[in-house]
């Protein structure tokens, strides 16, 4: 089969590797029918990553249908379309047991193109399948639930739930990628007064406000003196950084008000200055977090009903003879305007 493999910092190839294999009775196969890029991929190449070895195969959003089931699924059978949540989950663990998959101590976490082979291929395993997978309703597109699988999840819950957003809070997002636009959707949900996104990129800031933030702003404009004239001098409730650079995570911690939430969603490659001399007087609360996916049959009856409208983050579609294509474009979203790229079986 051919799959997108890491080679090593700066390096990857749409080549061929050897198909994948049941190697636990709780693994399924999939054909993968519909795959995205996700800005963890970006770090990876980037080097960010250290734990991802070369010939690594990337990825860990997909939608797909079961070809092949190990003897101890129970859930699963061969032709059922499923989504492969970012996060696996042994279901044993101290971690699982608690619902905090990403912790998992039992082979689970995020090991889809990390520590395991992933996803961005023509078939895929995907361990521990009946936890690990969510079946979907024939109603919802491919691109749409592949939405599912990872930025949704992680959005809401390392964003907004942890940030504790409540009806009339403001909220401030800095990076309007796709982390950053579900991070506006999902926030929508709880009434907050006002939603202020932040992004260096015009075209970013014009999907902000399409999917519902109030303002929209780049960052050398002067971000506290705004946030502090919309909220009578007193700061931000929350504030969210999806971006993962020092800068961006230090601006995020001038916006907040006293008694207020930083909720650090980017994946960080480099040390950011935590400025504690100002900070430890102000009460503030600063999160970190990787996704659980506990959220998700949540969020996919919502999907399903019509209650959250994201269909419009997919803005390129590329099938599988044009992996190295999607790559390039995602890694330019200033050039290609794109928010998130769907790769499909043609």
């Amino acid at each position: 089969m051919r799959a997108m493999v890491y080679n090593g910092p700066g390096q990857r190839a749409w080549t061929d590797v050897p198909d994948p294999t049941i190697l636990d009775p709780r693994d399924v196969i999939i054909q993968v029918d519909a795959v995205t890029i996700c800005g963890t991929d970006l770090h990876i190449l980037g080097g960010d990553v250290p734990e991802v070895t070369p010939g690594r195969i990337l990825g860990h959003e997909a939608v797909g249908t079961v070809v092949a089931a190990g003897t101890g699924v129970s859930t699963l059978r061969q032709g059922d379309r499923i989504l492969a949540s970012c996060i696996s989950a042994c279901g044993a663990c101290h971690y699982c047991r608690t619902g905090s998959y990403g912790q998992c101590l039992g082979g689970g976490g995020w090991v889809l193109g990390h520590t395991i082979d992933g996803v961005q291929a023509e078939f895929a395993r995907i361990p521990f399948a009946d936890l690990s997978t969510h079946k979907l309703p024939r109603s919802l597109a491919d691109e749409t639930a592949v939405l599912l699988a990872d930025i949704l999840p992680t959005s809401y819950e390392v964003g907004v739930l942890n940030g504790q957003v409540r009806p009339g809070d403001t909220v401030v997002i800095v990076g309007a990628g796709p982390i950053g636009l579900a991070a506006v959707a999902t926030a929508r949900l709880y009434s907050p007064s006002r939603i202020i996104v932040v992004d260096k990129a015009d075209t970013r800031l014009a999907a902000a406000k399409q999917f519902g933030a109030d303002s929209a702003m780049l960052p050398d404009q002067d971000l506290a003196e705004f946030v502090r004239a919309v909220t009578d001098g007193l700061g931000a409730d929350v504030v969210m950084e999806a971006v993962g650079t020092p800068a961006t995570f230090e601006l995020c911690t001038t916006l907040v008000r006293p008694g207020g939430h930083v909720a650090n969603i980017g994946v960080h490659g480099k040390p950011a200055t935590l400025h504690l001399e100002d900070l430890w007087i102000r009460n503030i609360t600063i999160t970190t977090g990787l996704v659980d996916t506990h959220s998700t049959p949540t969020l996919l009856r919502m999907l399903a009903a019509g209650q959250l409208d994201i269909g419009h983050m997919v803005t390129h579609r590329y099938d599988m003879a044009e992996f190295e294509a999607a790559y390039d474009t995602f890694a330019d979203p200033v050039g290609t305007s794109a928010l998130k790229v769907v790769v499909s079986r043609a």
